[in-house]
């Protein structure tokens, strides 16, 4: 058994959901957003943390850790869970973070998300993006979907990801999990390749560069229902950022080709809950009528009031979201204040 296990013990013991390491340091672990050390570890020096590492990851990806300086991986522990995993480089030496990815997929109405975004698994084509900061739960959330598509309907699920993170057994759906790095070399490469075997539904971990995010929208525009990430903590910024990637001769037949296939968007944070742990709040854009209009004319300051004009198609604001999770007193006003973006409506929380 390699060292590390034992960490990967503790990890779930203390119900935390991040492990780090780095040289000269002791171990550090994050439960409810904050990172703690670990009780009783001293600090690993760098030749024993090396060792350590390398003997979880085979020879070719510790060579290639060697070559990049840097590494993604995910790696399983039987009886604990999965963890994605990314070494280091830094200034005192190697350095590590482990994600524990659950061993069970969670159900969409265990994480408490919005009716709405249930409604999004019963679509037939079209684009839908899972946004937020790194750790917010998009592949938490985006596993929730896919597994409902595969517990309700028979079809051709492939995702892809840099590295696999949560496994879906076949149900009604036939999966093929696709690696990039091991079983494709790109994310272009796998996307353009699903659509030729045949996929019904695509999930792109990463939607990281022009000829990606642009084969997720023509792979929409094709009939395929395309589940994608981005870094982005609005609907109107999501748009935005699509659009911003594409060179400035393209970006009119960009606007035309998201505006006919985009299908919704999620964008997600989390926000720490009264008593303890987290809680996800939610940004919901729906298609609509308005919502083509807007993209195709370039006006994406109309987002946010077509999201408040469609409350009855279960669109939301995170502000609107916040400011119900306060009413509800599931997170404090003071939470709220301090993630929201019109700090105005928060003031009296500040």
């Amino acid at each position: 058994m390699a060292r590390i296990h034992a960490y990967f013990h503790e990890l779930k013991k203390m119900g935390a959901s991040d492990l780090h390491l780095a040289a000269d340091r002791p171990p550090m672990y994050r439960a409810s957003g904050e990172i703690m050390p670990i009780p009783g570890k001293q600090a690993i020096d760098d030749d024993s943390l090396r060792s350590m590492l390398q003997e979880l990851v085979g020879d070719a990806q510790w060579m290639r850790f060697e070559r990049e300086h840097d590494l993604d991986f995910a790696t399983a522990l039987e009886g604990v869970a999965r963890f994605r995993g990314n070494y280091f480089e830094q200034q005192n030496g190697v350095g590590a973070v482990f994600r524990m990815i659950p061993d069970e997929i969670i159900p969409l109405d265990k994480l408490g998300v919005p009716q709405v975004v249930h409604d999004l698994a019963n679509l037939e084509s079209g684009l839908v993006l899972v946004t937020g900061p790194t750790g917010s739960g998009k592949s938490t959330t985006l596993a929730g979907i896919i597994d409902l598509i595969n517990r309700s309907v028979s079809r051709h699920i492939v995702t892809i990801e840099d590295p696999v993170e949560f496994v879906h057994q076949n149900k009604r759906s036939v999966l093929s999990h696709r690696e990039v790095g091991s079983d494709s070399g790109s994310f272009a490469a796998a996307l353009r390749a699903a659509v030729r075997q045949d996929a019904d539904v695509i999930l792109v971990g990463e939607m990281r560069d022009l000829e990606t995010i642009s084969l997720a929208v023509e792979a929409a525009t094709m009939g395929v229902l395309v589940f994608g990430t981005l870094h982005t903590n609005s609907a109107a910024k999501t748009i935005d950022r699509i659009i911003d990637t594409f060179p400035t001769d393209q970006q009119d037949q960009a606007r035309s080709s998201l505006a006919d296939s985009l299908s919704g968007v999620v964008s997600q944070i989390l926000a720490r809950r009264n008593g303890g742990g987290r809680v996800g709040v939610h940004e919901i854009l729906i298609r609509t009528s308005g919502l083509a209009g807007a993209i195709r004319e370039g006006n994406i300051a109309m987002v946010n009031s077509i999201i408040g004009a469609g409350r009855g198609h279960g669109m939301q604001t995170m502000d609107g979201a916040l400011m119900e999770l306060v009413r509800n007193n599931t997170i404090t006003g003071h939470e709220a204040y301090l993630k929201a973006s019109d700090k105005k409506a928060f003031k009296q929380w500040a």
